[in-house]
């Protein structure tokens, strides 16, 4: 298989991506099946009951379920037997959004990888880090008292296709989204006839900055020209030819325009899950029995067995042989168990996932009670002396450091160099630096530290043969959280019941992948509800 067709088979298989389109009712595992009341009446009709909530159904990319937006009860209901204190309830505002329809499966994430490989050769020296630094680590999988094959089959063997992928660092997953946006606007614009179809006649298209990305189309990158269709888009924009050159000019306009794919916040993550959408009365939400009793299957073949993915107990994590409970010791195909109310997979079980949130202990509603999000961070385009933009190139690609000491690219070259402005990440967060005292005369002693989150810090030396090796902090800590721990939600295979209510949380440091943690991308959407009265 030459060059051209080995990539034309990764650009089709990025186009898969999250199968199929979803946003639907409840759906059985391998299977389709509706939900209905027996009233007769459709969910949100606007022809029944005094009053209803008319949704304008917004088409996604495929395989994103689109979430309403509106108002909820964040955190955990129950006792916290754990004393945690991390997770009391307080009330959320939710913006409506986009959410995958299952985990990014091993199919899809090597999708990416190939592409990397292609357009980015490792035998390249200055691309060399990149293809290697975006693999899982599937040395997840080992363990000193265990034995499997998975850390030679589980990423590669098509048997685990449609297995969600696992190993992937959050600092990865971020690097997998930012591709599907690039990859699915490239898609998009070629469906509708922006860019030629035969831009990747030309060789040298598939290669290094040449390969297609959104920064080269927004900024009308000289190098594109050749294969926009102005007139085209210009029709998509919906403008008269006259005005093409304005759209030319900022090609943020087009409607051909993917929204950009993303992880979801911590407060999106558990709102998908809870699905209240599709379980309301009025303008209070029902079904408030606890996830974990609705678990087990009422009829049929499957009554009495777990409809979720997780550890039963101390040494039981799928049933007794012959008859499974769960079917699954480790983790099972995306779509093996029911979805929930809004059609999305795997919400309470099988991996849990990485949100795009910081963790702090605690969530400061005070501060902002809408679309709450620790981690903000504002970044801008370098530009050069005359003007223009700083494009990443083979020479100056930048890179953070994974858990295992690979190194894992901020930017691809042909991207346009970012620096950051602003970071809101410990803002507010309970230490010293966010009191009233911070910058009123008091000052931290010699060898001290006035963060309360001081965790190990992250050092490294790089020795004779290039190999980047990570060393220990000696330092005394107090704290495993840092900016660099992000929030984890929702239970595993590995896990006990008791982490499959969408309320827990916890924190996993974001350059170092687990055989037990996926995740899934998220988007934005409009908030397009209508109120109607009978």
């Amino acid at each position: 298989m030459n060059k051209l067709k080995l990539f034309a088979y990764v650009v089709c298989s990025s186009a898969f991506v999250l199968t199929s389109c979803g946003g639907g009712n409840t759906k059985r595992g391998g299977g389709s099946g509706s939900t209905k009341s027996l009233t007769g009446w459709k969910p949100n009709d606007s022809k029944g009951w005094m009053f209803t909530q008319k949704q304008q159904k917004q088409k996604g990319w495929p395989g994103m379920v689109f979430v309403g937006g509106g108002t909820f009860t964040m955190g955990l209901v129950k006792d916290d037997v754990m004393h945690d204190w991390n997770n009391t309830p307080r009330r959320m505002q939710v913006s409506s959004f986009f959410i995958g329809e299952t985990e990014i499966t091993n199919y899809d994430y090597r999708s990416y990888v190939t592409w990397l490989k292609i357009v980015f050769p490792p035998s390249d020296p200055q691309f060399k880090e990149i293809y290697n630094g975006a693999l899982p680590d599937t040395l997840v999988w080992n363990s000193k008292l265990s034995r499997n094959d998975y850390a030679e089959t589980y990423f590669r063997s098509p048997e685990y296709d449609n297995y969600p992928v696992v190993g992937v660092s959050w600092l990865q997953a971020t690097k997998y989204c930012d591709w599907l946006t690039d990859r699915a606007n490239e898609k998009a614009l070629m469906d509708q006839g922006v860019i030629s179809r035969d831009f990747y006649v030309n060789d040298a298209n598939n290669q290094g900055a040449n390969a297609f990305n959104l920064d080269k189309f927004k900024a009308n990158d000289p190098e594109m020209q050749n294969y926009i269709n102005e007139k085209r888009l210009a029709q998509k924009s919906g403008v008269t030819s006259k005005n093409a050159r304005i759209v030319a000019a900022n090609r943020n306009a087009t409607s051909g325009v993917v929204q950009k794919f993303r992880l979801p916040t911590e407060v999106e993550w558990e709102y998908a899950a809870l699905g209240l959408q599709k379980d309301r009365n009025y303008n209070n939400y029902l079904g408030k029995t606890p996830e974990i009793d609705q678990l087990k299957g009422k009829k049929g073949r499957y009554r009495g067995m777990y409809l979720e993915n997780f550890k039963q107990g101390r040494g039981d994590y799928s049933g007794v042989g012959g008859w499974p409970n769960d079917g699954a010791p480790t983790t099972a195909d995306v779509k093996q168990y029911p979805s929930n109310d809004l059609g999305i997979y795997g919400m309470f079980g099988n991996v849990a996932e990485w949100t795009a949130d910081i963790y702090r202990p605690i969530i400061d509603e005070e501060a902002n009670d809408f679309n709450y999000f620790r981690g903000n961070v504002t970044r801008e385009v370098e530009k050069n002396p005359d003007g223009t933009y700083k494009v990443i190139e083979g020479g100056n690609i930048k890179y953070d450091t994974l858990a295992d000491g690979r190194l894992i690219y901020r930017g691809l070259p042909g991207q346009y160099q970012r620096q950051i402005v602003s970071n809101d990440g410990n803002f507010r967060d309970g230490d010293f630096m966010s009191s009233l005292e911070a910058g009123y005369g008091r000052e931290a002693e010699e060898g001290q530290e006035v963060n309360m989150y001081n965790s190990p810090k992250v050092k490294y030396i790089v020795d004779a043969n290039g190999k980047v090796i990570l060393q220990k902090d000696s330092k005394q800590r107090t704290s495993a959280i840092s900016d660099h721990v992000r929030v984890v939600k929702g239970g595993s295979w590995l896990d006990s019941a008791y982490w499959l209510d969408p309320g827990q949380r916890r924190f996993k440091n974001e350059n170092k992948g687990f055989g037990w943690i996926g995740f899934r991308v998220a988007q934005d959407a409009k908030d397009q509800n209508k109120r109607s009265r009978r």
